[in-house]
C-alpha cells in the first residue's frame, strides 16, 4: 500500500463537507469532542502525519501528502454537503452560537428560554490565527460589573456600549460602529481591548489602520470584533468601506496565476474606533455610528494597568454571563418589539430594545440613542462648512433658491470650501440626509424653457430627529427584567485608576466637581 493510501485510510476518520465556496473541511473526533478544520490546514496536516507515523513509524513524504490532500478535497466537494462554517458567532434556527474557542470546542446555545453550554452543536466553527477562549460564562452575573472598568461619562453613554456589545452578539448584523474620541489619557485603547475581550478576545486586540480595501477585508475574515486603535483621521475610501461592513460587503480580487477567476470576500463585523480627534466626518458613516467621547482620567486617580486587567479576568464570566441573560431575554421580546419609526440601523435599534429590558427600564436604550445621534448630526454639520452654511441661511429666513454657483459665492471665503458647483451639489446631497433632520430640506429641481438647475433649501418645520428612533410599544411581559433604575456607581465621573482601599481618600475623591456630561462628538 503506498503512502498515499495509507494517508486516505487514515481519513476515513473524518467527516468531510464543504463551504460555499468550495473550500474543504474535515470533521474530527479528538479525545471525545469534534473539531472543524479546513483540509489545508496546518492542523489537519498535523493531524494526518499523526496518525500515519502511530501507524507506521514514519512520516509521509510531501508529495504523498499533497496526492492525498488532493483526493480529499475531491471527495468533500463532491461527496460531501455543504454547510456554512462560522467564525466565533452563528444562528440556527432562531438560536445564537457563540463559539468560547476553548481547547474542547464548547459553544454557547442562546435561546428565547436563555443559554446553555453546547458540546456538540449543529453548525460549523473555524478558528483564525490569533483567536484566545472566552471564559466559561457564570450565571447570576449583572451587566453593573462591566461600569467600574470602563470611562464613560455618563449612564447614557454605558448604556450604548452595553447595546453595542449585545448588537456583536448577532451574526450577520447589521452592527453600528463604536467611534472613541479623548485627548491622551482618556483609556481609549484600554476600553478597546476591554470590550473586544468581552466577546472576542483575540492576541492582537487593536491594530493599525489597513493599507487599503483588501487588508482590511482579509482582516475582517479572521476576526469578529475589528478595533483600529489611536487614528488621526479615516481616509474616504475607507470611510466608503466601513460603510459597507457595518451591514454586509464584499471584496473580489483576481486569483493569482489566473486571468478571470476571482477571490470574493465577504464580512459584516462590528468595528470600533478611537482617536484623539473626532475621527467621523462624513455623514453617511456618521449615521451608522455610535460616537463616545472620553473623559480625561486624573493623574491621582490612576493605577496600573495590570491590575485593572486582573480585577477585569475575575469579573470577565460574570460580565459574560450577564450579556448572555440579555441576549436570551432579546430573542424572548424580539418578536413583541414595534418602533413607529425605524432608524437606519433599524435592525439593531430593533434588537437593542429587545434586549434592554434585561438591564434597564424599557425606553432606555431610545433615549440615549436619540441624545447621542443628535450630537453626531450636530458635530458633523459643525465641521462641515457647506452644512454649517446652510444651517446660518435658514436661520435668518424660511427658504433660499438659487443655482450651486450662486452658493458657491456665497462661501467662497470659507477654509474647506468646494471649488466647483458640482462639488458643492454633490457635498450638498451627502449632508442632506443630516440637514433634514434638523428640520432644513434641500431639494433639486429645474425651472425656465432652458431647464436651469436649480436647488431650493426650505425650513421644514421642527427638529425631526426625535421622531426617528419612535417611541416602543410598552409590552407587559418584563419578568425577565432585572434592571436598575439609578446609574451605576462610577458613572458621570472619569475612570478610577487610583487604589480605592483607602475610605476616606475615596470618600474626598467623591466630592470632586464632576462634569455633567461629555463633550459631543
Amino acid at each position: 500500500m503506498s503512502s498515499a493510501d495509507v494517508l486516505l485510510n487514515i481519513a476515513t476518520a473524518a467527516r468531510l463537507f464543504h463551504a460555499s465556496d468550495g473550500t474543504g473541511f474535515a470533521d474530527l473526533i479528538i479525545d471525545g469532542h469534534r473539531e472543524t478544520w479546513p483540509l489545508r490546514s496546518k492542523r489537519f496536516q498535523a493531524w494526518l502525519r499523526q496518525q500515519y507515523y502511530e501507524r507506521t513509524w514514519d512520516a509521509p513524504n510531501p508529495a504523498a501528502l499533497n496526492a492525498a490532500l488532493n483526493a480529499l478535497e475531491a471527495q468533500a466537494q463532491f461527496d460531501g454537503p455543504q454547510r456554512k462554517v462560522s467564525l466565533r458567532l452563528a444562528e440556527h434556527d432562531g438560536l445564537i452560537y457563540l463559539d468560547l474557542a476553548d481547547e474542547f470546542w464548547r459553544c454557547v446555545e442562546i435561546g428565547a428560554n436563555g443559554w446553555r453550554i453546547a458540546e456538540d452543536p449543529p453548525v460549523r466553527f473555524r478558528r483564525s490565527a490569533g483567536m484566545q477562549p472566552l471564559p466559561l460564562p457564570v450565571r447570576g452575573g449583572s451587566i453593573e460589573a462591566l461600569a467600574p472598568f470602563v470611562n464613560l461619562a455618563t449612564d447614557n453613554d454605558f448604556v450604548l456600549v452595553v447595546a453595542w456589545l449585545l448588537g456583536a452578539l448577532r451574526a450577520g448584523g447589521p452592527y453600528p460602529l463604536l467611534a472613541m474620541a479623548g485627548e491622551q489619557g482618556s483609556a481609549k485603547t484600554v476600553l478597546s481591548k476591554l470590550l473586544r475581550a468581552v466577546i472576542d478576545p483575540s492576541v492582537a486586540p487593536v491594530r493599525a489602520l489597513p493599507r487599503d480595501e483588501r487588508e482590511l477585508f482579509i482582516a475582517a475574515s479572521n476576526g469578529h470584533v475589528l478595533a483600529f486603535d489611536n487614528l488621526s483621521g479615516l481616509p474616504p475610501w475607507l470611510s466608503d468601506t466601513l460603510c459597507r461592513l457595518t451591514s454586509g460587503g464584499a471584496f473580489s480580487t483576481r486569483r493569482l496565476f489566473t486571468d478571470q477567476d476571482e477571490i470574493l470576500l465577504t464580512a459584516a463585523r462590528p468595528v470600533i474606533l478611537n482617536g484623539i480627534e473626532d475621527i467621523i466626518t462624513r455623514p453617511d458613516l456618521a449615521d451608522r455610528a455610535i460616537p463616545l467621547m472620553l473623559a480625561p482620567i486624573a493623574e491621582r486617580r490612576r493605577r496600573p494597568e495590570n491590575a485593572l486587567w486582573r480585577e477585569f479576568e475575575l469579573q470577565r464570566p460574570h460580565i459574560l454571563g450577564a450579556l448572555l441573560d440579555a441576549a436570551g431575554q432579546g430573542l424572548h421580546m424580539l418578536p413583541r418589539v414595534r418602533l413607529n419609526q425605524l432608524p437606519r440601523m433599524a435592525d439593531f435599534a430593533l434588537w437593542a430594545t429587545a434586549c434592554e429590558s434585561a438591564f434597564r427600564p424599557a425606553g432606555t436604550f431610545e433615549a440615549a440613542y436619540s441624545n447621542n445621534r443628535r450630537a453626531a448630526i450636530e458635530n458633523i454639520i459643525d465641521t462641515d462648512p457647506v452644512a454649517a452654511l446652510l444651517r446660518e441661511i435658514m436661520a435668518d429666513g424660511a427658504q433660499w433658491r438659487g443655482s450651486a454657483s450662486d452658493l458657491l459665492q456665497i462661501g467662497a471665503n470659507r477654509s474647506g470650501w468646494p471649488k466647483s458647483p458640482r462639488a458643492l451639489a454633490g457635498r450638498l446631497r451627502r449632508a442632506q440626509t443630516f440637514l433634514r433632520s434638523l428640520g432644513i430640506g434641500i431639494a433639486f429641481g429645474r425651472e425656465g424653457r432652458l431647464g436651469t438647475r436649480t436647488i431650493t433649501i426650505t425650513a421644514i418645520g421642527d427638529n425631526q430627529l426625535h421622531d426617528t428612533v419612535s417611541t416602543v410599544s410598552r409590552v407587559s411581559d418584563t419578568g425577565c427584567a432585572a434592571g436598575l433604575k439609578d446609574p451605576p456607581p462610577g458613572l458621570g465621573q472619569p475612570l478610577n485608576f487610583a487604589d480605592d482601599a483607602d475610605g476616606a481618600d475615596a470618600e474626598s475623591r467623591r466630592q470632586e466637581p464632576q462634569s455633567s456630561s461629555p463633550p459631543s462628538l
